[in-house]
């Protein structure tokens, strides 16, 4: 999938391993007795020195075992490493909570940390105990195989029904040095706008502040990871967080200034990229929908609006099927919760091959159906619906619904 540019950073390859002073690994540790030799099921990165940390949580009332256990060692907002298991998600288990700090310890002593400076994290399987036996015993292995080059091997331990690995990388500068962040990312079911969305895990070399890096996270995440929907399903283990070293050697970062400005922009770019990747990778997903929602009174009401056509079950069916329905996109406005005039609704529906207008001031326009099918065809889709004549603009992605979803979801146990 083609990455989308924002303010003309160059991308590099390294995913975490991107920025200076961080390594990463990935392998196969066994976690489930019968899974794949050839799959990854537990990575570790690691920074050189400490580094400055944040993270945000799933707002699902039930939460994984490790949620609790990173949220105490980020307390005094400081990390150095992470260490992250699929397969199980460790979540409504009696011992959760001890076996993720076992892991945070065991992985610790082999680098020689603080556990409070080790972050964990679990992908998987819901309700079942979590072999923490495999877990020890590939931590050795794990920690001696850290490279620079780990990024590949990281990001494949940590998918589960992903059929790509998510990784994006910038570069930009900050006071006249050149900084990097870079992230890597699962998701592909159990995805819904309400914060967090999926495992994601960011590094850079950027110094920046403690309070601003959590404010720059909390901001940008509401813009990207915030705004994807695959099923309407918000998982119990949903996590980002940010490592941030200072190795870049910049001024660093304790204002809100151009240089901060910099820095989010960095930020935007990677994860909005890493927000399109997953929704392109929704379980049994053939196509990206991105609806772009302006005129809208103000920004929220244009993210409330986005928000509900690319949760709509029709939509996506008609997405899939080609069927330029705008109906079903007329109706997802409808009953989004939020204030305006239907009559003032326009919807166009564009790719590559081209941009057609089906629906202005609340009602539909005569169209050329074969056109319009030429413009669904594509991978990607783009829904642009005005409401009216405001300076309220926002962007949510999805996917289509597909016959394999139900498929990959009613053996997922298996």
């Amino acid at each position: 999938m083609k990455k989308k540019d924002f303010k003309g950073f160059p991308f590099i390859e390294g995913g975490v391993c991107a920025a200076k002073g961080f390594r990463a690994n990935g392998i196969h540790c066994g976690i489930k007795a019968n899974g794949d030799p050839n799959k990854n099921d537990l990575a570790l990165i690691v920074a050189d020195k400490p580094c400055t940390a944040a993270a945000m949580y799933t707002t699902n009332k039930v939460q994984g075992a490790p949620i609790a256990v990173t949220r105490r060692h980020l307390e005094d907002g400081i990390a150095q490493a992470v260490i992250v298991n699929s397969v199980n998600a460790n979540t409504c288990n009696a011992d959760g909570e001890e076996k993720a700090e076992k892991m945070c310890v065991e992985a610790a002593t082999a680098l020689h940390l603080k556990r409070e400076d080790v972050i964990v994290a679990s992908t998987g399987v819901i309700g079942q105990p979590l072999p923490i036996e495999p877990i020890v015993e590939g931590i050795p292995e794990l920690v001696k195989g850290l490279s620079t080059q780990g990024n590949t091997q990281a990001v494949n331990a940590i998918m589960t029904t992903d059929t790509v690995p998510k990784e994006v990388a910038v570069e930009f500068t900050v006071g006249g040095k050149t900084c990097r962040l870079g992230g890597m990312l699962k998701g592909s079911g159990m995805i819904h706008p309400n914060m967090a969305t999926t495992l994601t895990f960011l590094t850079t070399d950027c110094d920046i502040d403690a309070e601003l890096l959590r404010e720059a996270l909390r901001e940008v995440v509401f813009l990207t990871l915030n705004r994807v929907s695959v099923d309407g399903d918000t998982s119990t283990n949903d996590m980002v967080c940010i490592l941030a070293n200072g190795m870049a050697e910049n001024a660093k970062i304790n204002a809100e200034s151009e240089d901060y400005d910099t820095f989010k922009d960095a930020l935007y770019t990677v994860l909005m990229n890493l927000a399109r990747m997953m929704a392109r990778d929704g379980e049994g997903a053939t196509k990206l929908i991105e609806c772009l929602c302006d005129g809208a009174p103000d920004d929220r009401t244009a993210e409330i609006v986005a928000k509900s056509v690319i949760t709509s079950s029709l939509l996506k069916a008609a997405i899939f099927g080609e069927d330029a329905n705008w109906g079903r996109v007329l109706c997802a406005v409808g009953y989004a919760p939020a204030d305006f005039d239907i009559h003032e609704v326009n919807v166009t529906l564009g790719s590559e091959q081209g941009v057609i207008l089906v629906c202005e001031d609340g009602a539909g326009v005569e169209f050329s159906e074969e056109e319009a099918k030429k413009i669904l065809s594509e991978e990607e889709i783009r829904i642009h619906v005005t409401i009216g004549k405001g300076e309220g603009v926002a962007v949510a992605w999805g996917c289509d619904l597909t016959y394999d979803y139900v498929r990959i979801n009613g053996d997922y146990r298996s």
